[in-house]
């Protein structure tokens, strides 16, 4: 599985960050951005958190 940030609609609010640190970051162009790929198998649980409490749906998963 990998995880995806549409910085189109990304605003920055970090809480991907706050849930699944191993996965997300934000950069100095304010943005979450993904930085393993692909998602380990312990940290499947976290992403798809983080994928549901993004409060514009920006991050989204796909299968490798």
């Amino acid at each position: 599985m990998k995880a995806i940030v549409d910085t189109g609609l990304c605003i920055g609010c970090e809480l991907c960050v706050d849930t699944c640190p191993e996965v997300f970051v934000m950069r100095e162009d304010g943005y979450s951005h993904v930085i393993v790929e692909p998602i380990p198998n312990e940290e499947y649980d976290c992403v798809q958190e983080a994928v549901e409490i993004c409060p514009v749906e920006a991050i989204s998963t796909a299968a490798d």
